[in-house]
């Protein structure tokens, strides 16, 4: 069945946006417009604003200018996003993802099926009960992806989805995040490792000091950035990268 995912046809577009934390100004003037069924990930290095930029997108942070979905304002209940270090609940996996289900106003027999099947297509319906907190890094990075999954955004915000994970938790995180990409969902993630970049990426968006140097398609990016900064930065000369 096609989720109202599959059916976004609306471009992501941002003007001028700006983010101050404090007295330091982190990201300034960024512009870019997004299309529909594509991958993107946003690279940098430490400190240019990548997860500032993230969390603007998802209405996290004060920022100026504008997030419009073809030039009208973003749809409510139309984004999510899974952080880092994910958020768990004092309860069971299944719970977790019918709680947020359940703040979005998803009721019953509704509910419980969209959890579950969230928790299978993730591979986790074995854990269904199992304490939230208790299971490993990996199975809450795969929990948190499918508490998002379960709610059919119609983008999701993936902020350094198999960071510190090991390899074959972080290829099932890969393995995840290209299934929910094939339901219709757009991807717009994070990333310092540039192997998972070069395998999932559509487009890139590289950012530096704050601003937004390059956005470029992922095949021409890797073997042609046009800035001095990300061939700098793809170089190894600039901090935050894995190969």
């Amino acid at each position: 069945m096609a989720s109202a995912a599959a059916r976004d046809v609306m471009p992501l577009e941002v003007r001028g946006l700006g983010v101050r934390l404090g007295e330091r100004q982190v990201l300034s003037g960024v512009s870019f417009r997004l299309d529909p069924g594509r991958r993107t990930v946003i690279l940098g290095p430490n400190g240019s604003g990548k997860t500032s930029l993230l969390r603007a997108l998802h209405g996290l942070v004060p920022s100026t200018g504008s997030i419009t979905w073809a030039g009208a304002p973003r749809p409510r209940g139309a984004e999510a996003m899974v952080f880092q270090r994910p958020v768990m609940l004092r309860r069971g996996a299944l719970a977790n993802v019918e709680y947020a289900l359940a703040v979005n106003g998803v009721k019953g027999a509704e509910r419980r099926r969209r959890a579950r099947e969230a928790l299978e297509r993730a591979g986790l319906s074995a854990l269904a009960e199992r304490p939230a907190r208790v299971l490993s890094g990996g199975e809450q990075q795969r929990l948190a992806l499918a508490r998002a999954w379960a709610l059919r955004p119609r983008i999701l915000y993936l902020d350094e989805p198999s960071a510190s994970l090991d390899p074959a938790a972080a290829q099932e995180i890969e393995r995840e995040i290209g299934a929910i990409h094939a339901s219709g969902t757009r991807i717009v993630m994070t990333t310092h490792h540039l192997g998972l970049a070069r395998r999932i990426a559509d487009e890139i968006l590289f950012l530096h000091d704050g601003r937004l140097v390059e956005q470029a398609p992922a095949e021409r990016f890797f073997v042609a950035p046009r800035s001095d900064e990300a061939r700098q930065f793809l170089e190894g000369e600039l901090p935050w990268t894995t190969v």
